[in-house]
């Protein structure tokens, strides 16, 4: 009788190639750039809130009624100052891509201009 012996094939080992590991560096590094850039474009958005995000006493708020402007609110709050560098201001703390208002918003003014209400 014959017995048939079968040979353990070598072990081999894994080897992870340069270009290997610039993907698995790069696998792991996304989660981490990404939470960093919606961290950085989230962060501008606490600006004109009374919570937390901008210190007390630098903006007072205003209800934009039927019929207002951007315009007629910065001839408003601030009589003697131009109505074009207020607007700038309001529309720069609200962020307001346009010069566009809707009744029933809130506009934060700067506190420079609150006080001529």
């Amino acid at each position: 009788m014959s017995t048939i012996s079968i040979a353990q094939a070598p072990a081999t080992r894994l080897r992870i190639t340069a270009r290997g590991r610039r993907v698995l560096t790069a696998l792991a590094a996304a989660p981490l750039v990404a939470a960093i850039g919606i961290g950085a474009l989230s962060g501008g958005a606490a600006l004109a809130s009374r919570d937390a995000g901008a210190p007390a006493g630098t903006f007072d708020t205003v209800t934009v009624m039927a019929g207002d402007t951007l315009w007629g609110i910065a001839e408003e709050v601030a009589p003697g100052a131009d109505p074009r560098d207020v607007v700038d201001e309001i529309a720069r703390l609200n962020q307001l891509s346009g010069s566009g208002v809707v009744a029933g918003q809130q506009l934060a003014i700067p506190a420079e201009y609150s006080a001529g209400e």
